[in-house]
């Protein structure tokens, strides 16, 4: 999984790591099979409409310091 942020307030975890860093974008992969990366997604997981079960990116990025 990828994600994109223009800036990093936080050492990232050990399951994301920077593949670029252009133009003012920053390219994160993260390692999405990590358990340490599936403990937080559970913990943020809400229902985001009646039945789908998921997890806001605000959220994450708002965790990660994104």
């Amino acid at each position: 999984m990828k994600l994109y942020a223009i800036s990093i307030l936080q050492p990232l975890p050990i399951w994301a790591s920077i593949v670029s860093n252009k133009a003012g974008l920053i390219e994160l992969e993260i390692n999405d099979e990590n358990p340490g990366f599936h403990s937080i997604i559970e913990k943020l997981s809400t229902e985001i409409e009646p039945v789908i079960i998921g997890v806001k990116a605000s959220d994450l990025c708002t965790k990660w310091g994104l």
